[in-house]
């Protein structure tokens, strides 16, 4: 079974998405609590983006990111505005398991190798967010200029093992996934993949998972967690609401 990723979207310090309770009841935008809703409802590790840092080339929620490491026990993965060495290790230093690179790779490749050098590819990985097939950056503002497998077999190169992959429209923002370049970038790089976006409910999720065998192993879900989507959240907020004993304790 693959592993789900809930995401969490920072901008302006407060989460993009709200996630809806019993009876709509909406839980709070501040980061820290979806942190929290996340790892009660058994999240095994958070997938964070900082909005404001892709557009604008650096973190910029710094302190989101530190009080949301600070308030969970489980791995959080870190991706937006991680374009030089300092960036990813102040993250690192700060408590974030793994940090999601892309501009660095075709801006400054020697950074990108060297910080994977210091970290290891368990800690450092590549994202490529596409659009008609070409790698984009900058929150899907700017073309890298590379296709989606070369800019991955360019991470190979280097001594990437794992990338993050979704289609991404003019906004940067997942669109449907993918399953065709998934498989693609499976059989091509032999790396480990994460689906990033675009799974709408269970249907998309089990297509997903019938990838696993091309190194599809997990899979980050926003906006159909965020609108329960899934039969079993009713049941986890249920737990939630109740304090029943089924739930993490955090």
């Amino acid at each position: 079974m693959i592993l789900i990723i809930p995401a969490i979207e920072i901008s302006g310090g407060r989460c993009v998405r709200t996630a809806h309770g019993e009876e709509g009841i909406g839980y709070s935008d501040e980061p820290v609590e979806m942190a929290r809703l996340w790892r009660t409802e058994n999240a095994k590790s958070l997938h964070v983006t900082d909005l404001d840092g892709a557009r604008e080339g650096r973190l910029v929620n710094t302190d989101s990111v530190r009080r949301m490491v600070q308030a969970v026990d489980i791995p959080i993965e870190l991706g937006g505005g991680l374009r030089s060495f300092a960036d990813a290790q102040w993250a690192f230093e700060t408590g974030v398991y793994r940090v999601l690179i892309s501009a660095m790779l075709v801006e400054n490749p020697d950074e990108a190798g060297r910080l994977l050098t210091t970290h290891g590819p368990s800690k450092v990985v590549l994202a490529i967010y596409a659009m008609n097939g070409t790698m984009t950056m900058s929150g899907g503002k700017t073309s890298s200029g590379l296709t989606t497998i070369s800019a991955a077999l360019n991470a190979k190169a280097l001594g990437f093992r794992r990338l993050v992959y979704a289609d991404v429209d003019e906004a940067g923002v997942p669109t449907k996934v993918n399953l065709a370049v998934l498989r693609e970038l499976g059989e091509k790089t032999g790396m480990r993949i994460t689906s990033a976006g675009g799974v709408s409910g269970l249907e998309d999720l089990l297509r997903v998972q019938e990838l696993e065998p091309f190194g599809v192993d997990s899979v980050v879900i926003g906006r159909s967690l965020y609108e329960n989507k899934f039969a079993c959240q009713a049941l986890w907020r249920k737990c939630e609401a109740g304090n029943y004993p089924y739930t993490a304790r955090i």
